[in-house]
């Protein structure tokens, strides 16, 4: 090769491979999900008896439209047979999560979205099942019954979460999955999508769904599991599989979702001694930091074993100033937040939100990762991470003091007393804590100190006892609150809302559905109108005492009002 030929041509290579990768993704996914029919169709004897069963019980979930004392458009409808199906229409029986569309991204109190977030990646929610019997899956049914399409993918856990022995290997794996597309139908359906061929038997199974195409709330009954108790032999037919799919398929098998491999993608000690760095060299360094910066995590990770000047790159603590790992849930553990560790010196934002669970990611391992991470964070989301304890949260409030944003949405396995560390953190301006056990005395603690929040998320926190109180300390201590979430607060009354509107003018959103304490009669949501003129969301939902006078008022007053929600 000629000394003049531009180097350059290497990273244009990479960038066409990507390309290509995503190009063709639509193809390959059409080729495939008629491979898997046919692999469906045919990868079971006769010999073999198919074991159907409905699941068992509900494990764990991100959201639902229900109270956490009633089983009224809860999770737990997804146990056991259906209750509606093949009916139609809404019905209390049925599953709900908590939000549809795209009105939820639009609110005050929507965050901004992660960078390097990958595009397959589009899961809002999820809801996992257990059932009776392990079985290697040959179909997945969801019975829905109201407005369908928002199951996007379907996932198998090889532990059984009712064996008395820890496995030693966690895996999980992705049976079927989808972009969101647009259903024209509101009515009921047995959604059969093609699942793919495991190798391991399964007894828990995961639904992740986004409803960010859907016209109203989407409503599940029931989920069914059909397998077999041996393992399917694969049919001579499968051998119609484009040899060139499997391939593609088998890259990202490898890669699993993007993080199986971190250990070694990112060892430096892994670079063989290769040719010069050609043209590279020749470029600014912030111009090669602003090309990889539009690299997904993993891209980032393989380009690292390039060479040595790419790898310096790649390992640059600016590359992880803002850091999603939610998308990698599956594998993400210890290991890999060691070897991210020394990146990760200057992370501000951090999404570890889903992470963690059954073991995956250590109290132990998060706190080293934080005692060296955690000086710069301003943004740290934990949903639904499970692995947390009181001793994560003391370690936050030690290691995050420039901490402004945290979220501990669905964190239900924390005890009560974790909360009171988060009163450390002065500086917060947002703080999202719906379906935790956090108690009064806590969170009047956190109130107390924590004076500069303008995002406030209380919904269905059943541990509080009067939400009156709570609302006069907001009003007396939170001068800068714009939103605030009261879903289901179960005794707040027209003295707390008195409250809350003169201490609160800067108030944007406000979120008091499914509050029967409440009652138009005492005059509060006229009130409400007259004293929060810069309302863009009231949410006054299942309310029936709201008359004609409140809808006036609000007309009259809130002339910014974009959202009103007073169904029922």
């Amino acid at each position: 090769m000629s000394p003049v030929f531009p180097m350059l041509t290497v990273l244009t290579m990479f960038y066409y491979i990507c390309l290509r990768r995503r190009a063709r993704t639509a193809t390959r996914g059409e080729m495939m999900n008629s491979h898997r029919t046919i692999e469906s169709n045919s990868r079971t004897s006769p010999l073999h008896a198919e074991v159907v069963q409905y699941a068992k019980e509900v494990v764990d979930f991100s959201s639902h439209y229900g109270s956490e004392n009633s089983m009224s458009y809860t999770m737990w409808n997804l146990a056991g047979v259906p209750n509606v199906f093949p009916s139609s229409g809404d019905f209390t029986q049925t599953a709900v999560f908590r939000t549809y569309g795209t009105w939820w991204d639009q609110c005050p109190s929507a965050s901004l979205p992660f960078k390097r977030t990958p595009p397959n990646f589009q899961s809002q929610d999820y809801v996992e099942l257990t059932f009776e019997q392990q079985v290697y899956p040959t179909a997945v049914h969801v019975l829905e019954t109201y407005h369908p399409g928002a199951v996007i993918r379907i996932l198998a856990c090889s532990a059984n979460p009712y064996s008395p022995i820890p496995p030693a290997e966690v895996r999980w794996e992705i049976l079927w999955s989808e972009r969101p597309t647009k259903v024209n139908a509101s009515q009921a359906r047995q959604f059969k999508p093609c699942i793919k061929q495991i190798n391991f038997p399964t007894n828990l199974i995961r639904l992740e769904v986004n409803s960010s195409l859907l016209d109203y709330y989407t409503e599940l009954d029931a989920v069914v599991l059909h397998g077999t108790k041996d393992k399917p032999v694969l049919s001579l037919k499968t051998s119609l599989i484009d040899m060139n799919d499997l391939e593609d398929d088998d890259y990202e098998e490898k890669d699993g979702c993007g993080m199986d491999s971190l250990n070694k993608k990112f060892s430096s000690t892994a670079l063989r001694e290769g040719p010069n760095n050609g043209y590279f060299d020749k470029l600014p360094y912030e111009l090669i930091q602003l090309i990889l910066n539009h690299l997904t995590l993993p891209d980032l990770c393989r380009l690292a074993q390039t060479c040595k000047l790419l790898n310096q790159h790649c390992c640059d603590p600016l590359q992880y100033i803002h850091l999603n790992l939610q998308p990698y849930w599956a594998k993400l553990n210890d290991t890999s937040l060691e070897f991210l560790q020394s990146r990760c010196t200057l992370v501000q934002w951090l999404n570890l939100s889903w992470t963690g669970n059954r073991g995956f990611i250590s109290v132990a391992g998060f706190s080293r990762f934080l005692k060296v991470c955690g000086s710069e964070l301003v943004r740290l989301e934990l949903s639904c991470s499970h692995f947390l304890n009181e001793t994560c949260l003391e370690i936050i409030s030690e290691m995050c003091p420039n901490l402004q944003d945290l979220n501990l949405s669905s964190c239900d396995k924390l005890p009560p007393q974790a909360f009171n560390h988060i009163a450390k953190l002065c500086g917060l301006r947002r703080l999202v804590l719906y379906r935790t056990k956090i108690e009064q005395t806590a969170l009047l603690s956190i109130l107390n100190f924590c004076s500069e929040l303008q995002h406030l998320s209380l919904g269905s926190c059943v541990m509080i006892e009067d939400y009156d109180v709570i609302a006069s300390m907001i009003g007396a201590k939170c001068k800068k609150l714009r939103t605030l979430d009261l879903w289901r607060c179960k005794n707040i009354t027209e003295n707390g809302i008195a409250e809350l509107a003169s201490g609160c003018p800067l108030l944007e959103e406000l979120d008091l559905g499914w509050c029967p304490t409440l009652q138009s009669s005492t005059g509060c949501f006229a009130r409400l109108a007259r004293q929060l003129p810069n309302l863009q969301k009231l949410f006054l939902t299942a309310n029936r005492s709201v008359c004609d006078t409140d809808i006036e008022e609000l007309a009259c007053n809130c002339t910014r009002l974009r959202q009103l929600d007073i169904l029922g």
